[in-house]
């Protein structure tokens, strides 16, 4: 292993045979500039960056060629649609629709890490929306996220930026570079992500909050809002 230290794997292919690979971890992009990797973002590039839970790898909800190639570098399965981030209220009103019943729960914990499952009001990446055009949102606290947000004028996929089924990094070193390779910077700018579980996920239906994954925010919370099943 001592041949190794200091460096990633990772994969191409020969033919049909998979190979790997070893790459210094210098060789990893890291950019303490929101501006730089605002810029990157619009011209269709992904970046992994800090958000209040974890570390998360992200691009234009709007670009699916670069949703196309986060779902690569994740290995994540296909029809799942990418999770997404907004920086405030003018943004979900611009992309999304907010119903009565939902908008009493996102005005109580938004910002925060609670999801929720929206229709659009215009497309959208496939990557991100489910059959009935619907996408998973939530407002983020995070200056950085924000920023980046702000910055694009869209949403971001915030997708934990792991391997599928891997550990969630909540600090740089804890990101995989396989995710990383050569081509997706890490914003290392601080605040780093709090950590711990990530956002919880809900739709709103009938009156009824439906927990589609618990996460940072506990059914007991969202109890006062409205029957929870």
């Amino acid at each position: 292993m001592d041949g190794y230290a200091g460096k990633f794997c990772r994969m191409f292919w020969q033919g049909e045979k998979a190979l790997w690979m070893t790459v210094p971890m210098e060789e990893a992009m890291q950019w303490d500039s929101v501006d730089q990797a605002v810029a990157w973002l619009r011209g269709g590039g992904c970046v992994v960056y800090p958000t209040e839970t974890l570390y998360a790898l992200g691009c234009l909800a709007t670009e699916s060629r670069a949703c196309a190639m986060v779902a690569r570098r994740k290995s994540r399965p296909e029809g799942k649609p990418f999770p997404l981030i907004v920086s405030g209220w003018e943004m979900v009103q611009k992309f999304f629709l907010l119903p009565e019943a939902a908008r009493a729960l996102a005005r109580a914990f938004w910002p925060g890490p609670l999801t929720m499952v929206l229709a659009c009001r215009q497309a959208l990446a496939p990557e991100t929306m489910d059959a009935q055009g619907r996408a998973a949102v939530r407002m983020t606290p995070h200056p950085v996220a924000a920023a980046l947000c702000l910055g694009c004028n869209a949403p971001l996929v915030a997708t934990s930026a792991n391997m599928s089924g891997a550990p969630a990094p909540a600090r740089p070193e804890e990101v995989d570079r396989a995710v990383l390779g050569e081509d997706i910077p890490l914003v290392t700018t601080r605040p780093w992500p709090a950590g711990g579980k990530p956002s919880t996920i809900v739709a709103v239906e009938h009156g009824t909050i439906r927990v589609l994954r618990e996460g940072a925010v506990a059914r007991a919370q969202l109890a006062a809002w409205g029957d929870v099943v």
